[in-house]
Formats: C-alpha cells, sequence, structure tokens
C-alpha cells in the first residue's frame, strides 16, 4: 500500500504543472471539430424547398458582427472572416471566459 501512497501522493509524485503538462500532451493530437457559426436563419419547408440559386438567406446578425468559434459545440472564442489565398478564415478577436454566460452555447438547429 505504501508504494501506492508514494505514486499518489508522496516521493515520485507529479506536480500540478507536471501533470497538466503531461495530461495536455496526451491530448494533443485529439482532433476536434470546430466550426465557426455565421448567423442563423429560421425558415419553413415550404421556403426551404423554394431556394434556388442566387437566392439570398438574411442571418440574424449585422455584417459587422463578430462570428462565434465553435468547439464541438461549446464557443471558445469570437472572430472576424478573413481571406487568405482565396480560402477562408477566422481571425480570433477574443477568446470566451469558462465564467462567461455565452461559454455554454450550444448548437439547437
Amino acid at each position: 500500500m505504501s508504494d501506492m501512497t508514494d505514486s499518489i501522493g508522496g516521493v515520485g509524485a507529479l506536480s500540478p504543472e507536471e501533470l497538466t503538462k503531461n495530461t495536455l500532451s496526451v491530448l494533443s493530437n485529439v482532433e476536434m471539430e470546430v466550426r465557426v457559426e455565421l448567423g442563423k436563419a429560421k425558415l419553413t419547408v415550404k421556403s426551404l424547398l423554394s431556394l434556388a440559386s442566387g437566392d439570398v438567406i438574411e442571418l440574424d446578425r449585422p455584417a459587422n458582427a463578430p462570428v462565434d468559434v465553435l468547439v464541438n459545440g461549446t464557443l471558445v472564442a469570437k472572430g472576424e472572416v478573413v481571406v487568405v489565398d482565396d480560402e477562408f478564415g477566422v481571425r480570433i478577436t477574443e477568446v470566451v471566459g469558462k465564467d462567461s454566460d455565452e461559454s455554454n452555447h450550444t448548437d439547437k438547429h
């Protein structure tokens, strides 16, 4: 039993910093879904079925509003849309803190 005590809290135990570093290193190659949400719109099925090329769907945000960056459905940051070599990207302008009300955002599509 003393071997177990030593490995948990005694000689040879990891400091909180080492434990965090080791935990993060184990997770560093885990892939997660990152999604950028520009805005939302509600449509009836009839409206959806009548969409044609060139139609515009009005979103619930002004054009200058920041976009939401979600990781596995949780809001982690806000940013602005940029173009990099003919592809879209997002410049992070704000990292959302754990205490923010918006950090509990979940996708309800």
